[in-house]
């Protein structure tokens, strides 16, 4: 009887300390591994309360710019620090792609300053103070609106000016005397200030390409001081004249793309050396342009393309290349349009007609061409039809 009691107490003892372990099991917190752990809730999109716009606003110039880029450290104390001084080339000032805003002070030992492609909107007098022998500047492809009219007078060397791409409105006004080139395209010039072109007898190269000058901006005595001009450039602006007053020593003249319906039956009197005429894409017709007005003796190249002629103009002899293409021209009569009769015997070929490039298609013929073009134009080399 006692063995049994003592076993029962035993047992009931085993019972309540397992019953202790369980319970202290189970308060204590589960361990999670790295990771398993509750995931955080991902937070919404932010509101904006409704008198604030989602979007911010996008920045102004000129801090939308990128920042301008220093040059490594140069031999020369009076290298812009924003520029590349060659050692090689000590006489040149490199400032081209690094998002300038303003022309840095120039040195005086710089003749070639080159400053395309970056963000200048202004160009002061106050940088060019000491640049006074300059022959060469670059300025294309900036936002240039204003250039000082002090600026030019410090440098009286100047030989080439390089403006294109930019945002003038008017011809820059004292030019230095001595300018050979100066290029002028694609800006939004509409004003030529008169005067000019003052002086400037050793201007070779005027390029007006892409602006919006109109018969009006264009007077008798723009290009009057021009005595030396070689090549003008007044193609894709608003014309729809030829211009007047243009200088008897011009070798090339570049109108394409105006609106030019009319030439005048002299207009090209006294023009000695002429050789290359490009009037591309205008208006011009046989009612609009004389027969002869192209017979010049000096002309090489003559460019008709994209206009609205029914018959091939007379020209001279000497001509060596002809453009008609795209015109309305349904026949071509070539005892009518050779220099000289078929019946001439040249006996030397290189006495004949000079003609060796000839495009006519987009026109309203069909080949071949008549014999007597071919028995005319024997240096012919190339016939588009």
């Amino acid at each position: 009887m006692r063995a049994a009691v003592g076993l029962l107490s035993a047992l009931t003892l085993l019972l309540l300390m397992g019953a202790a372990i369980t319970q202290r099991i189970q308060s204590k917190k589960p361990t999670r591994k790295p990771g398993q752990g509750r995931r955080q809730p991902i937070p919404g999109p932010r509101r904006v309360p409704a008198t604030q716009s989602p979007f911010l606003p996008e920045p102004k110039e000129p801090t939308d710019f990128p920042p301008p880029i220093l040059g490594p450290p140069s031999i020369f104390p009076d290298c812009p620090r924003e520029c590349f001084c060659d050692p090689s080339y000590p006489s040149a000032l490199n400032c081209e792609n690094r998002n300038l805003r303003k022309v840095p002070v120039i040195p005086s030992r710089v003749h070639y300053l080159y400053l395309q492609n970056n963000y200048i909107s202004e160009v002061t007098a106050e940088a060019f103070v000491n640049a006074t022998e300059l022959r060469w500047v670059n300025l294309a492809n900036n936002r240039i609106k204003k250039i000082d009219k002090e600026v030019f007078g410090k440098v009286p060397s100047l030989l080439y000016l390089f403006l294109q791409k930019n945002k003038l409105k008017e011809v820059p006004a004292a030019l230095p005397v001595g300018l050979e080139q100066l290029r002028l395209s694609k800006n939004h010039i509409s004003k030529i200030p008169a005067g000019a072109f003052k002086k400037l007898k050793h201007l070779a190269l005027l390029d007006l390409y892409h602006n919006e000058l109109s018969d009006s901006d264009l007077g008798k005595n723009t290009f009057k001081d021009l005595t030396h001009l070689i090549q003008l450039n007044l193609a894709r602006n608003i014309l729809k004249k030829m211009p007047a007053g243009i200088p008897t020593s011009i070798i090339q003249l570049f109108l394409d793309r105006n609106s030019i319906a009319d030439i005048p039956k002299d207009y090209f009197e006294g023009f000695a050396h002429l050789a290359f005429v490009r009037l591309n894409y205008n208006q011009l017709s046989d009612k609009g342009v004389p027969k002869a007005v192209f017979n010049l003796s000096s002309l090489l190249d003559l460019q008709l393309s994209h206009n609205n002629f029914t018959s091939v103009p007379l020209f001279n002899a000497h001509l060596e290349h002809l453009h008609l293409d795209h015109n309305s021209i349904e026949n071509i009569n070539g005892t009518q349009i050779c220099p000289y009769s078929l019946q001439a015997d040249y006996g030397d070929i290189t006495l004949g007609p000079k003609l060796r490039y000839l495009r006519l298609d987009g026109n309203h013929l069909r080949p071949p061409l008549p014999m007597d073009v071919a028995m005319c134009f024997r240096h012919l080399h190339s016939i588009v039809i």
